[in-house]
């Protein structure tokens, strides 16, 4: 491995790491949207609601620049999923790039 590929990979490693805690915050808040939309669960909980706050401080920003490039699809906010399928198509360039550095590099 080379020089480069030495001060890279850890950098690359730790990208990937970021990426994929990015990638499932997105993936709870779609999960708990639903969940609050069939009344499978319910924020009446002092600690849930904290918790839903969090999430919505951390994403609803990022959800706001797409929502201006993206409207809805029938009414239907698409933003969170569109995130979904950027990150993963990141994370995904981000582990192929760390293989090709350690493989030729």
């Amino acid at each position: 491995m080379g020089f480069i590929g030495l001060f890279l990979m850890p950098f690359l490693d730790i990208l990937g790491f970021v990426i994929d805690i990015c990638f499932k915050v997105v993936a709870v808040d779609i999960i708990l949207y639903w969940m609050l939309h069939y009344k499978i669960m319910t924020v009446h909980n002092k600690y849930a609601e904290k918790f839903m706050s969090i999430l919505k401080s951390i994403t609803e920003p990022v959800y706001e620049r797409i929502r201006k490039k993206v409207p809805p699809v029938s009414g239907y906010d698409v933003a969170p999923y569109v995130l979904l399928l950027v990150i993963a198509f990141i994370g995904s360039f981000v582990t192929h790039l760390n293989r090709w550095i350690g493989q030729y590099m």
